[in-house]
């Protein structure tokens, strides 16, 4: 692939991965706005593995939490801090890969490709997440997160399936549901997108095996995305502490908008 459009790539998946904007519907609609090629599965996967090292060390303190707790729940020690954080990830990614299966296996997955199914969520998820941001407690922290919270998040984050709906801006308005601060929401999200990013990067790896990896193409996009993910994540988190969420949400309405004109005309093969 040439190399503007691996790093175009690379740039989108990284700059929306982590924002409130749908990542995955911005790689869906990348193809048919523009007449470039598909980029394909493996450079999916490298896109992913550049945005998963990018939140791994931004929220490294509370990854390295996360990773204590898997001797303390081997020894039955439930209750620590770095167990209760282990177990609430797990059990908030539960829901998304029993969905993601049933996606895949019923091939929900490409159906829901459409360029009006993608502009509807964004309208409709957009709306829902100005809405609680503007109505919600938010006085919640990251260390009351109980495992009911993770199951209800997880839930959340099962219907990001839907291209458009964004995976962190629904586990953002999940947790700004359930009262968290927006700081703590996006924290939240953020930890709850590693495992969930891991799984779905080795289902797509295993798709992959036997075939050719082309090392020059995907290190590049995963250099790229990495950087993006990683500017991304540090002006969301730090515009958080004087802004709401309601810059992403008019972004939202207006591209949703967008969409739903241009599917409805007619006007692109979606």
């Amino acid at each position: 692939m040439p190399l503007y459009h691996l790093v175009l790539i690379a740039i989108i998946q990284g700059l929306t991965e982590f924002l409130p904007v749908s990542s995955s519907a911005h790689l869906i609609l990348l193809p048919g706005l523009t007449g470039l090629e598909d980029q394909g599965p493996t450079i999916d996967v490298a896109a992913h593995v550049g945005t998963l090292f990018a939140v791994i060390i931004y929220f490294w303190p509370d990854v390295r939490l996360a990773l204590q707790g898997f001797p303390k729940v081997m020894r039955g020690q439930i209750n620590t801090p770095p167990a209760r954080l282990l177990i609430v990830l797990v059990i908030a990614t539960i829901p998304v890969i029993l969905a993601g299966l049933i996606f895949k296996l019923t091939g929900l997955s490409e159906t829901l490709r459409s360029i009006t199914v993608i502009g509807w969520a964004m309208l409709i998820f957009g709306i829902l997440l100005y809405w609680v941001d503007q109505r919600a407690q938010k006085t919640r922290k990251l260390d009351v997160l109980t495992w009911r919270d993770a199951l209800v998040l997880g839930l959340w984050q099962a219907v990001a399936l839907i291209p458009g709906t964004s995976r962190s801006g629904i586990t953002i308005t999940g947790a700004l549901r359930a009262g968290f601060t927006r700081t703590e929401a996006a924290r939240i999200s953020m930890l709850m997108s590693i495992p969930t990013i891991l799984a779905s990067g080795t289902l797509a790896a295993l798709d992959l095996i036997g075939g050719t990896v082309p090392i020059r193409d995907t290190s590049i996009v995963i250099a790229f995305s990495f950087g993006a993910a990683f500017l991304a994540l540090c002006l969301m988190m730090r515009l958080l502490n004087t802004l709401s969420y309601t810059p992403y949400v008019i972004y939202r309405v207006l591209l949703g908008l967008g969409l739903l004109a241009i599917g409805y005309s007619g006007s692109l093969g979606f």
